[in-house]
């Protein structure tokens, strides 16, 4: 998303293997790991909201990290490593986010790290990230600034962070695409935009904003909305006298589903539109009025429509997780299995041990990393961002998230 992971290395000593040390290197010893029959432990970091209204994507990502960890282990998928993960809560906020960067890249045995969900935390960690050489991949940022820089816009996109990569979309193709939907599919032409002043909101809603109008639709009204505030009434009667046939909210699903709510409530009867960020179950819970038609998009195709996904969905259900892999499972997965094929690639090309330098060589084969994964095809352009440009457009029908329109973006 958004705005919508860490590798500590250890080596398992054993009779007659080389104590790693401050002075030593990993290049001292003259058998490999996989040789000697000792292994080195790789542990995945994972930042995330473990906690708080978002914890149930948190979660998800997590656990689909940690799937992705245990399967390389039984399929010995790197000989000589063994993968492990460690998750990090950063609450979805900014500054749990930046300490724990800080903590990541204190520790010298870190080189890699999977996340944040959001796009705002990520704004907080990755000059940590960058300065410490300690490579980043995320399944849910979705602000392009991220990767391009904030003149993205214009055309002149330039990647300030060379240690920074994504499985996901970004918002720049998932708020065109939502616009196209909305005007072109759904027939609306006087939209009413609101966001909640966050990176990953406001962005989107922005980026949606200039492809609607642009399209011939009208943005007849906009405003902004507070996190974690419950009263959005004059907002929802701002919309209802501006004479709007629909609403574009960019932002999270606690917000959204009671915004869509309390407009339903003045009696405007007309859909709630917005990103991956309100597709979740619990918008349509936080909603005590019905709200059959309300949309979101989301990044890639439904997994369960994916036969990459298949086996991914029964090993997660084998490994009996008590949180559901949720919107980010399969880019959770996938960006875990990112690393975990960069480690490989620095391994091989090591006589099968992880050398001194080994943040910046798994950076830098991490923008080789192609294969396929449960999403789809995962490889990364010159910005980090990932060439999968795959999306759909979910509606509420009869209580429950109905996936209405899956394409790949074209510009």
């Amino acid at each position: 998303m958004r705005h919508r992971s860490m590798i500590i290395l250890t080596t398992v000593l054993t009779t007659g293997a080389l104590t790693l040390t401050a002075c030593g290197s990993r290049d001292d010893d003259s058998k490999s790991d996989s040789d000697s029959g000792a292994k080195t432990t790789v542990v995945i970091g994972v930042d995330a909201p473990l906690t708080g209204s978002l914890s149930a994507l948190g979660q998800g990502i997590k656990n689909s990290v940690d799937l992705a960890a245990k399967i390389a282990n039984k399929n010995n998928e790197v000989p000589g490593i063994e993968f492990k993960i460690e998750a990090l809560d950063d609450q979805a906020v900014p500054a749990s986010g930046k300490a724990n960067a800080a903590k990541l890249v204190g520790n010298k045995d870190v080189i890699g790290a999977v996340g944040p969900l959001n796009s705002g935390v990520a704004q907080s960690m990755q000059g940590d990230f960058d300065k410490a050489g300690l490579v980043q991949v995320s399944p849910a940022n979705t602000n392009p600034a991220l990767s391009q820089g904030d003149d993205w816009a214009g055309g002149n996109g330039k990647r300030v962070f060379d240690t920074y990569f994504r499985t996901c979309a970004t918002d720049v193709v998932q708020g065109k695409f939502a616009a196209q939907y909305l005007f072109n599919d759904a027939k609306k032409k006087k939209v009413y935009v609101v966001d909640d002043k966050q990176t990953y909101g406001a962005g989107l809603a922005a980026i949606f904003s200039e492809e609607f109008k642009r399209l011939g639709g009208k943005v007849v009204g906009t405003d902004h909305v507070t996190v974690k505030e419950t009263d959005f009434s004059s907002t929802a009667d701002k919309v209802k006298s501006a004479g709007a046939d629909s609403v574009y909210y960019g932002g999270q699903y606690p917000e959204g589903g009671l915004l869509s709510d309390q407009i339903k409530k003045t009696g405007a009867k007309i859909p709630t539109m917005g990103g991956d960020g309100i597709f979740d179950p619990a918008f349509i819970s936080a909603s005590g009025e019905a709200n059959d038609g309300d949309l979101a998009t989301s990044i890639g195709y439904p997994v369960e429509a994916l036969p990459t996904a298949k086996k991914f969905i029964e090993d997660y259900k084998a490994g009996n997780y008590k949180d559901p892999y949720a919107a980010y499972g399969g880019y959770s997965y996938d960006a875990g299995w990112a690393i975990i094929q960069a480690v490989k690639a620095v391994a091989a090309e090591n006589d099968g041990k992880l050398p001194e330098d080994a943040r910046a060589k798994v950076t830098e084969a991490m923008s080789k990393v192609s294969f396929d994964g449960v999403t789809g095809k995962v490889s990364f352009d010159e910005f980090g961002d990932t060439t999968n440009k795959q999306l759909t457009v979910y509606e509420v029908q009869k209580g429950a998230w109905k996936d209405v329109k899956s394409a790949t973006f074209e510009d």
